[in-house]
């Protein structure tokens, strides 16, 4: 996992508005979350690894499915998931093997590859370039 330093981290916006700002990006809310916090996750590679650019975010009032909610952004990173290939055949002991069918990760917090780190951190350029300018070149928040 790689933290790069942001001007989005510790404010607070509807996670409406991120919603809207960042899904059309190719962000979607990771399968991580919780009531009170959750990541936007955005795929940079699957080869082997899944490579992610995280944003997360926790809740200020109330709870992620409450309508309204506002959300404080943390620090982004970015981090490596490394998969097999295979499907997992040591299920012999499973209940249900075809509902389980899937491997398990290799290696959930694998090395980031230094080659991509580039390209990380300018995704997170853009996070900040969406989040905190609007169409006019005015500052939010």
């Amino acid at each position: 996992m790689i933290e790069v330093q942001s001007a989005i981290e510790n404010r607070e916006f509807l996670l409406y508005d991120l919603e809207k700002k960042l899904k059309p990006l190719g962000y979607v809310i990771g399968g991580g979350w919780d009531y009170d916090h959750g990541y936007f996750d955005y795929k940079l590679e699957d080869n082997g690894s899944y490579l992610f650019v995280r944003l997360p975010f926790s809740a200020v009032n109330g709870e992620l499915d409450t309508k309204g909610v506002h959300v404080r952004l943390g620090r982004p990173f970015l981090f490596s998931h490394q998969y097999e290939r295979n499907l997992d055949h040591d299920n012999e002991e499973d209940p249900n093997p075809l509902l389980n069918q899937f491997s398990a990760p290799e290696n959930p917090d694998a090395p980031f590859p230094s080659e991509w780190i580039a390209a990380g951190r300018e995704h997170v350029r853009e996070l900040e370039q969406v989040i905190l300018y609007d169409p006019d070149g005015a500052q939010e928040g």
